[in-house]
C-alpha cells in the first residue's frame, strides 16, 4: 500500500511540474507567470485550491501532464470559483480529447453548485492532430461555448483573464465570457494568426496588430479591460 501511495505522489509531483524544462523556460522568459503560480496569486492568501482530475491523460497520445489544463475550485476575493487555467508549456495549451472533457467537468461542477467560472487563457486551441476525436462525440471541443453560453444564461459569471495567445478554438472563450481582461503584450485573441492572414492575403501584420490588448479593448470590443 505504501508503494502505491508513494507512486501516486510521485505521479502528482510530476503532473503538476506541467510541459518540459525547456517549455516551461520558454515561457518564463516571455516574461509570463508558470500556470499554477497564476493560480496560486489569483486565490485569496492563505486559502486552499481543491484540484480537480490532476491525472486526467495520463498514459494517453504523448503523455501530457494534467491533459494541458488544471482545473479546480478555489476562494477569490471570499467566493468560491471555479477556474480553468491552461497550460502553454504543454503542446501550448492545445486541447486534446481528454483536455475537452476535463474542462466540460468543471463546468458541469459550476453548474452544479452555481460557481462563477474564471477561464485563464493561454491556448492555441483544439490539437489537429487528434481532432477526429477533439470534434466528434457528445463531449465535443464546441460544448464548452455551449456551456458558458447556458452558465451565463443562468446567472453564473463567466471571467476570462486573456494572458497569453487565444488562438482558433481558444478564442471563444473570452469571445463567450461575460467580462475579459486581456495583458497588453502577452494576450491575443484571434481565429486565425499572422502567418494564417500572411498566406491568405499577402500582408505582413504582427500578432499585437492583429488581435492584441488595444485591438480589442479600443476597437473591437471583445475584451472588457486591459490589463
Amino acid at each position: 500500500m505504501e508503494a502505491l501511495v508513494a507512486e501516486l505522489r510521485e505521479r502528482l509531483a510530476k503532473a503538476r511540474e506541467g510541459g518540459s524544462e525547456r517549455a516551461r523556460e520558454r515561457h518564463t522568459k516571455a516574461g509570463k507567470l508558470l500556470p499554477r503560480e497564476r493560480v496560486e496569486r489569483l486565490l485569496d492568501p492563505g486559502t486552499a485550491f481543491l484540484e480537480l482530475s490532476p491525472l486526467a491523460a495520463f498514459g494517453m497520445y504523448d503523455d501530457p501532464p494534467g491533459a494541458g489544463i488544471i482545473t479546480g475550485i478555489g476562494r477569490v476575493s471570499g467566493n468560491e470559483c471555479v477556474i480553468v487555467a491552461n497550460d502553454a508549456t504543454v503542446k501550448g495549451g492545445a486541447y486534446y480529447p481528454m483536455t475537452v472533457k476535463k474542462h466540460l467537468r468543471a463546468q458541469e461542477i459550476a453548474l452544479e453548485n452555481r460557481l462563477p467560472c474564471l477561464y485563464l487563457v493561454d491556448s492555441g486551441g483544439a490539437n489537429l492532430d487528434l481532432q477526429d476525436d477533439v470534434f466528434p462525440d457528445r463531449e465535443h471541443f464546441g460544448r464548452i461555448f455551449y456551456n458558458q453560453a447556458r452558465l451565463s444564461a443562468l446567472g453564473i459569471p463567466q471571467l476570462a483573464l486573456v494572458m497569453g495567445s487565444s488562438t482558433a478554438g481558444g478564442a471563444y472563450v473570452p469571445a463567450m465570457s461575460d467580462e475579459t481582461v486581456i495583458v497588453k503584450g502577452q494576450g491575443t485573441i484571434f481565429i486565425g494568426g499572422p502567418p494564417l492572414v500572411k498566406a491568405a492575403t499577402g500582408v505582413d501584420v504582427s500578432a499585437e496588430e492583429l488581435g492584441g490588448a488595444d485591438v480589442h479593448t479600443r476597437v473591437s470590443g471583445v475584451a472588457d479591460h486591459l490589463a
